[in-house]
């Protein structure tokens, strides 16, 4: 990989990680673009590492918190708001889980990877988006019970589906629960430590049974700067969002399906 390749994949993976914009979406767009190569599965095991480290460091006492209250919670055998909220979480991850292996084994997963499929969901799940707006009610974290944490791990799920966005659907899911921009997010951003976790095992599994031969010095670059712009991202996103809405993200998606239709009927 050039340079400039590692560089460009590496800021759209880590930007694109955690806004409700679909990471999909754009890493399509030097292919189709540019004719850029594929970028192999050690670069994308690279890039999820360092989206993984940007969301572990900047919740870092968030998740030292729940690690405590957990340990409290089964040392007392008393029930506390860190257990019930990591158990929230654990639900939350398993429908992405089983619905991951299920269109791993059934090999539909490259099928999915289509101009037309990518374009249509970016399109229909960000209208989704913005309707989801009307639906806030600033509900709090401590709101969130198992039937909520269930539904949006449900919406979860369907971010396999290339163009969905995982962030998108997951802050959509908890809008139209009524809950606030910020606890939707924070919520999302949660979530995401145990599927990326998830997701970046199976790829350095399967990177492992290939024994390609490794650039380390590529992988270094593209996971720092991958987490360096998801950290950013992270914490601009969730100092913006109560100010700025979902709108700018809404009119951002159209334009990007737009495109992509573009691409695709040329």
């Amino acid at each position: 990989m050039e340079t400039v390749q590692v560089v460009v994949l590496a800021l759209i993976q880590g930007i694109s990680e955690f806004l409700p914009i679909s990471s999909s979406a754009h890493l399509i767009l030097p292919s189709q673009l540019l004719g850029w190569p594929d970028q192999g599965l050690a670069f994308d095991v690279a890039v999820h590492l360092g989206s993984l480290a940007a969301v572990l460091i900047y919740f870092r006492s968030d998740l030292w918190q729940l690690t405590r209250g957990c340990q409290q919670a089964l040392s007392a055998r008393q029930f506390n708001a860190e257990l019930h909220l990591s158990l929230l979480l654990v639900l939350a991850t398993i429908p992405a889980v089983l619905f991951g292996l299920a269109v791993s084994i059934s090999g539909v997963d490259e099928a999915m990877r289509s101009i037309a499929v990518i374009a249509t969901t970016t399109l229909l799940f960000g209208i989704l988006l913005g309707v989801a707006e009307r639906f806030v009610r600033g509900k709090p974290m401590s709101a969130i019970g198992w039937r909520d944490a269930l539904l949006i791990g449900l919406a979860q799920a369907l971010a396999i589906i290339p163009g969905t966005s995982r962030s998108g659907i997951t802050i959509t899911a908890a809008l139209l629960l009524g809950y606030s921009r910020e606890v939707a997010a924070r919520f999302s951003f949660l979530m995401s430590i145990p599927i990326i976790l998830a997701a970046g095992s199976l790829k350095t599994r399967d990177l492992i049974a290939q024994a390609e031969p490794v650039q380390w010095s590529v992988l270094f670059i593209g996971a720092l700067l991958s987490g360096v712009s998801a950290w950013l991202c992270i914490r601009w996103f969730l100092a913006v969002i109560n100010r700025i809405g979902m709108l700018p993200f809404v009119v951002y998606r159209v334009l990007l399906a737009a495109l992509l239709f573009l691409i695709y009927f040329s």
